[in-house]
């Protein structure tokens, strides 16, 4: 039954993209997104480090101060700190680039120490946040801050 309803998105989709509309369309689209990345692009990147800091941030915040919060100078309480200081860093623009690193080499050791060993599906072993965030400190790393940050990396 679900291999039915994707035929039909396929073949629906290989009629739209080879439809006289969706050519004379696409070019106008492309250019479009091509405007609207080039425009905005420094805007929506600062978007997107705040974004990712304040969740980080919120993260470590639920380590830290949560109901049952870890066990003082144990491996999650640090991570907690660890978590605070990146995510209220990223999210202002101080020193971008060393604590994009620093939360990147984090979330590799939380993947590979608490998620790996429950499989290597990170979908299964719930580790999908972390790989999520390791992606994102890797873009956070390779631009730095670039506007509306305190430092200049």
């Amino acid at each position: 039954k679900n291999y039915r309803i994707l035929d039909l998105l396929v073949a629906y989709f290989f009629l739209f993209s080879t439809s006289e509309i969706f050519k004379s369309l696409f070019p106008f689209l492309k250019s479009m997104i091509h405007k609207i990345a080039e425009d905005y692009g420094d805007i929506l990147y600062v978007i997107f480090r705040v974004v990712i800091g304040v969740l980080f941030f919120m993260h470590g915040w639920g380590k830290i101060f949560a109901a049952e919060p870890a066990a003082m100078f144990s491996l999650f309480w640090f991570a907690g700190i660890i978590e605070l200081v990146v995510g209220l860093t990223i999210t202002i623009g101080l020193f971008t680039q060393w604590t994009a690193l620093l939360g990147a080499l984090e979330m590799l050791v939380a993947y590979f120490y608490v998620h790996m060993p429950q499989g290597w599906n990170p979908f299964v072993n719930k580790g999908e946040l972390a790989l999520l965030f390791f992606a994102a400190f890797l873009v956070l790393f390779g631009h730095g801050g670039r506007k509306f940050c305190i430092t200049k990396d």
